[in-house]
């Protein structure tokens, strides 16, 4: 029998039970979609964190106060005590590193802005003229924070682009007074949009020089240091030097955490790949569940085309050919059931992403073979079983029904 009789003996034998086909092929392609939406989900998380970081600036290093042991937990917090400030003076020395490019010290509070009868609370965030670039920031109108020296004070600030538009609304906001907490400041620029980035709306934020904000907020201490390297490959010597410069700056004490954006994208990312991998790997059991499905299926098939197996036996099909057919059939299955679950799976992932503009969802294209893969060799493998004994049936006992 040639392979275009096989596939035509097979394919007819599951048009003969629509029924019995159409469960069997919707269970295998209810396990491939899941498969490809789940593991959709887990790259579109991990894309999306990648985006997330990418947008903080490129070459980034970052020096936050308190040391961070193993475990998450600073020492100082399991003795009761704050961990020292990072101060002006020590973002400032900062920049004795040969491979350090420019900083951003960064103060963060909350205040209330007004405006006439209008009242908004805010964050502020204290920065310098370098914050722009660092950060690779926008300006819709205006012009940024003045490049003065980092300890110098001034009564100007930057507004988002939805704190603007709900205080001035179509007004021209460059050039206007405001009321920050107790201080009036005049506004000297717009951001233009920039979306959320780690959880922080820029669009909602109000910046001031960094020496204003601590006479806003009365304190000395820095929320974060970030530092740009000249270049990609001395961000390890950035490292190696903000620790250095601090510890001797902190009377050898090194009690900040310097962390690189490339060393946290990296655990990000072999924690989001791991956890696809997982969410993909528990969905394929059902693919598992379809496969015993297509065994059960096609025992009782073998029983109730015992007749049709012994005229076949009878004609002359060797066992072997008797095999085939039923591969055939659970092949069929599979791969109809495989390119229906990569349908619904492409779908559902679209409506997600749909829902969830943000969220660039996307299937893997591993995933993809993989499900398919299982899904083929699952079908073929559960029918091993029925496939040998319909080949183990003796003809003259099948022809008579028995």
């Amino acid at each position: 029998m040639r392979l275009t009789d096989t596939v035509q003996f097979a394919s007819g034998s599951l048009r003969g039970s629509p029924t019995r086909t159409l469960l069997m092929m919707l269970a295998m392609s209810i396990g491939v979609a899941a498969v490809v939406v789940l593991t959709a989900l887990g790259e579109g998380a991990r894309r999306y964190v990648v985006k997330q970081f990418s947008s903080l600036g490129t070459n980034l290093v970052i020096v936050l106060p308190g040391r961070t042991e193993t475990a998450g937990v600073g020492p100082g917090m399991m003795t009761g005590q704050t961990p020292r400030d990072i101060t002006l003076d020590d973002a400032e020395a900062l920049l004795r590193s040969t491979a350090v490019k420019r900083i951003a010290p960064l103060t963060v509070g909350s205040a209330t802005l007004s405006l006439n009868a209008l009242n908004r609370d805010v964050v502020v965030l204290g920065s310098t003229a370098s914050l722009l670039e660092v950060r690779h920031m926008s300006m819709g109108m205006g012009r940024f924070l003045p490049g003065g020296g980092i300890h110098e004070s001034a009564s100007v600030c930057v507004l988002g682009i939805k704190i603007k538009q709900e205080l001035f609304g179509n007004a021209q906001a460059v050039g206007q007074w405001v009321r920050l907490g107790d201080r009036r400041f005049r506004v000297v620029g717009v951001m233009a949009s920039q979306g959320e980035s780690m959880g922080f709306n820029t669009d909602e934020v109000v910046i001031v020089p960094v020496a204003s904000a601590h006479q806003l907020f009365n304190t000395s201490g820095l929320f974060r240091v970030l530092i740009e390297a000249k270049n990609r490959d001395v961000i390890g010597q950035v490292k190696r030097d903000a620790e250095e410069i601090m510890a001797q700056r902190h009377a050898g004490e090194k009690d900040v955490t310097v962390i690189t954006q490339d060393a946290v994208l990296a655990t990000f990312d072999r924690i989001l790949t791991a956890l696809t991998m997982a969410v993909g790997g528990i969905a394929a059991i059902s693919l598992a569940v379809a496969g015993v499905l297509i065994m059960n299926v096609m025992l009782i098939a073998v029983a109730q085309r015992i007749k049709e197996i012994g005229l076949l036996k009878a004609l002359g099909a060797p066992g072997r050919q008797i095999r085939n057919l039923f591969f055939a059939e659970a092949a069929l299955l599979s791969g109809i059931g495989s390119l229906a679950g990569l349908v619904l799976g492409y779908a559902g992932s679209m409506i997600i992403g749909h829902i969830y503009p943000s969220l660039p969802v996307s299937p893997p294209w591993w995933a993809v073979l993989a499900a398919c893969g299982t899904a083929l060799s699952t079908g073929i493998l559960f029918s091993v079983w029925p496939a040998r004994r319909a080949a183990r049936l003796d003809p003259v006992a099948a022809l008579s029904g028995r």
